[in-house]
């Protein structure tokens, strides 16, 4: 066992501790990775306030990246010291893997939000011989260091970008890049709506730019998010909370209907207002995830059917994160994607001062630094 120093959650809703647990040596097909820097996401906090099962005490966090320290028996292509993003868990085997669609792995419930190893039920922390939940999308990485299956790291090249700030790429901004790169696959000359400037809808709009989309739309109440997004290359960006009937100020713009939506707010009515908006066989992409665990949209069968509308559903951006992680590396080194301005960083000891500021919409994307 090595310590290290985490922020541990103690009661649902309750501020994280910062506290100094013990972590296990990597076992057969692990690494043990210490921690550079990981990012804060909204799915950790609805974890947290156990609006989503998570046994308690235990360490979240799902956007690490790091260095390699210590490799379990039977790992191979990774070595000591490789620079790495630590990615969500899925089993490599299933047909959905083996579709290199991982996030839609049949195991991925378990795999990730089981908070334990699945072959005999242990953890990888414990803080004075009590148990500890770990392996939180197979890493629990708001830790210094943390262990998790080779399978869920990437290599990654640092000499463009600093490997703290890498972490998000393996969620919340391959989530939004992906949902528009890979998910829709917007084609050049196409129109997109994206709803929510968070990091998620920013990388939206950094992925339609990379794909040519013609008309790019920003729906934001912020803004100074709004005027960020028309520095990535936003097209038009709306004030929902000036723009009356939203469907009808998204047809102003595009009045034929979109060809895209893409909604990262999971409110019922933004997702109605795009599905509004949509032209002939037109598409809309669902990453947000709504405040009530029962939210519906309604939905006119014939309305939908007549024109070929297309509600989909994604997790991750439908990303494989071993190939598609180096591709928004190059982007980045390329000034296409540039998500490390969106960042701003805080050490992982005032992770509770970070949450506060991300909710004021202070910041963008937080990045805690070990």
């Amino acid at each position: 066992m090595t310590d290290a120093t985490a922020a541990v959650v103690r009661e649902p809703g309750g501020d994280f501790t910062i506290e100094t647990i013990a972590v296990e040596a990597p076992r057969a097909g692990e690494v043990r990775v210490r921690i550079a820097g990981v990012g804060l996401c909204h799915t950790d906090l609805i974890f947290r306030d156990q609006f989503a099962p998570f046994a308690l005490p235990g360490v979240l966090g799902h956007e690490g990246a790091g260095v390699i320290e210590a490799v379990g028996e039977g790992v191979e292509g990774l070595s000591v010291g490789d620079a790495v993003v630590v990615g969500f868990s899925s089993c490599g085997a299933c047909p959905r893997c083996d579709e290199h669609l991982p996030s839609y792995c049949q195991s991925f419930v378990p795999l990730n939000y089981a908070g334990m190893r699945l072959d005999d039920g242990s953890t990888a922390y414990a803080s004075d011989g009590a148990r500890v939940t770990s392996h939180f999308f197979g890493q629990s990485s708001f830790s210094a260091l943390t262990v998790t299956r080779a399978r869920n790291v990437v290599k990654v090249d640092t000499s463009n970008v600093a490997l703290e700030l890498l972490g998000p790429l393996g969620c919340g901004f391959q989530t939004g890049a992906g949902g528009v790169m890979n998910s829709l696959a917007c084609p050049a000359g196409s129109s997109i709506a994206i709803f929510g400037g968070g990091p998620v809808g920013l990388a939206a709009v950094m992925g339609a730019v990379i794909q040519g989309c013609a008309a790019i739309i920003l729906v934001e109440p912020i803004a100074a998010r709004r005027a960020i997004a028309t520095t990535l290359g936003a097209t038009h960006v709306i004030d929902p909370g000036e723009a009356g009937d939203l469907a009808e100020a998204l047809r102003a713009i595009v009045p034929a209907g979109l060809d895209f939506a893409f909604d990262t707010s999971g409110v019922v009515p933004v997702i109605e207002a795009g599905l509004a908006a949509l032209g002939s066989h037109g598409a809309i992409g669902l990453v947000g995830v709504p405040a009530k665990a029962d939210a519906a949209i309604s939905v006119n069968i014939a309305a939908l059917m007549t024109p070929g509308h297309r509600i989909i559903g994604i997790i991750e951006g439908d990303s494989d994160p071993q190939s598609f992680i180096p591709e928004l590396i190059a982007h980045h080194a390329a000034g296409r994607f540039p998500f490390d301005t969106l960042i701003q960083t805080f050490p992982l000891d005032q992770i509770n001062e970070a949450v506060a500021a991300q909710a004021r919409g202070e910041c963008i994307k937080v990045v805690l630094i070990p």
